[in-house]
C-alpha cells in the first residue's frame, strides 16, 4: 500500500482526462535537468520525471527535449552546467539538490526553476515563502524541516540502544547541511547522546571519514542526505558494515544499496510531481505564484540482511514501525 503523500493543491487538474491536457500540435519545449549525482544514480528519478511528463502529454523527441547535466557529486560543476543550459535557452530548469537550485538561481532570474529535493528553500534564499515563492523558483522539498534529523537520531538510538556515541557524516560543500548539523547537535543533547561530526567534501574523503569514526569509537552513524553520498552509497554501506557501524540514511537508495536503515520521503515520486510544476509553467503560470510543496509522509525502511551482517538484532517495536523490510 502506498503510504507516501504530498500536499497537492491541484487535484482537479490531475484528475482531468489526458486528452484534455495534450499539448498543441507543433509546439515543442526544451527543459534542462540538473542532477547532483551520475546518470546511473539518477535513473529512478529521471524515469519518474519522464513518466510524469508523458502523463501530461509530453513525449521526448516529439514535443519536448530534455538536456541532462550531472555533477556526479562535484558541486563546483553546477555553475558551468547551468550556464550551458542558459545558453541553450531552455524553457525551464529542473534542479535536484539544493546546491543545483542555488546555482541555477544565481545564474538566471528569468528562466523558471523547479526544485525536486531541496532542504529549506526559504532559509537558503531560494524563495520568499513556501506559500508565495516570489521568485523564479518553486517545486518540492526533500524534508519537512531540519527537525527530521532528530527523527534519524531517535530511530537509530531505539535500534541500537547500547550506542551512546553517534557519528554524523555531513558534506561541508552542501549549503543545506549546516542547519541539519545544528539540529543534530540539539537532538543529541535532548537524547543524551555524544555526537561526533565528520565532514567529507568529496568521494575521496569518505574512507577517511569512516576511519575517523572508528578511531573515536562511534557506536552508530547518521549519513545526512547528499548527492555525493548517494553516488557513493554502495561504498558507504560496505564501509559502515566493515567498521561495524549501524547507519541511518536520508535517501531510500541507500537501503537498496545495503544501508541498514532509511527514513525518507520518496524522491522519485517528487520528480514525477515536478512534471506538474513544469507543465503549469509551460502553460503560462509564474513560479512566484506556485506554492512550494513539502512531503507529509515518510518511509522507514530496514535492511535485515545488513542487520544480520552487523550482528544486530532490531528490536521488535522498531520493526513494527517499518514501512518496508528488505530481507
Amino acid at each position: 500500500m502506498d503510504r507516501r503523500a504530498f500536499i497537492t493543491g491541484a487535484i482537479g487538474f490531475l484528475a482531468a482526462p489526458l486528452a484534455a491536457r495534450a499539448q498543441p500540435a507543433g509546439k515543442a519545449y526544451r527543459i534542462g535537468f540538473l542532477g547532483g549525482t551520475s546518470r546511473t544514480a539518477n535513473t529512478s528519478m529521471t524515469n519518474a520525471f519522464s513518466q510524469g511528463l508523458r502523463e501530461l502529454g509530453y513525449v521526448e523527441g516529439q514535443n519536448v527535449t530534455i538536456d541532462y547535466r550531472y555533477a556526479e557529486g562535484k558541486y563546483e560543476r553546477f555553475p558551468d552546467y547551468v550556464n550551458e543550459l542558459v545558453r541553450l535557452k531552455v524553457d525551464a530548469i529542473v534542479a535536484v539538490p539544493t546546491a543545483a537550485a542555488l546555482a541555477a538561481k544565481n545564474a538566471t532570474g528569468t528562466i523558471p526553476i523547479v526544485t525536486v529535493a531541496v532542504f529549506d528553500p526559504v532559509e537558503s534564499g531560494l524563495v520568499a515563502s513556501l506559500a508565495r515563492p516570489g521568485t523564479n523558483v518553486t517545486g518540492l522539498t526533500l524534508i519537512a524541516g531540519p527537525e527530521i534529523v532528530g527523527k534519524y537520531l531517535e530511530l537509530l538510538k531505539e535500534s541500537v540502544p547500547k550506542a551512546s556515541r553517534l557519528a554524523v557524516l555531513w558534506n561541508p560543500a552542501n549549503p543545506a547541511h549546516p542547519s541539519l548539523v545544528t539540529e543534530a547537535e540539539k537532538s543529541a543533547r535532548a537524547l543524551g547522546l555524544q555526537l561526533q561530526l565528520v565532514g567529507a567534501r568529496g568521494p575521496g574523503k569518505v574512507d577517511n571519514a569512516l576511519a575517523a569514526m572508528t578511531r573515536e569509537r562511534a557506536g552508530a552513524l547518521v549519513v545526512l542526505p547528499d548527492s555525493m553520498f548517494l553516488a557513493e552509497r554502495t561504498r558507504l554501506a560496505e564501509l559502515a558494515t566493515k567498521n561495524r557501524l549501524p547507519a541511518m540514511y536520508g535517501l531510500r537508495q541507500h537501503a537498496e544499496a545495503g544501508g541498514l536503515m532509511v527514513y525518507s520521503a520518496n524522491v522519485p515520486d517528487s520528480a514525477r510531481r515536478a512534471a506538474f510544476f513544469v507543465d503549469r509553467i509551460l502553460k503560462g503560470a509564474k513560479p512566484a505564484d506556485l506554492p512550494v510543496e513539502r512531503p507529509t509522509k515518510f518511509d522507514f525502511v530496514i535492511n535485515l540482511k545488513t542487520a544480520k551482517a552487523l550482528g544486530l538484532t532490531i528490536p521488535p517495536a522498531v520493526l513494527a514501525r517499518a514501512d518496508e523490510v528488505i530481507q
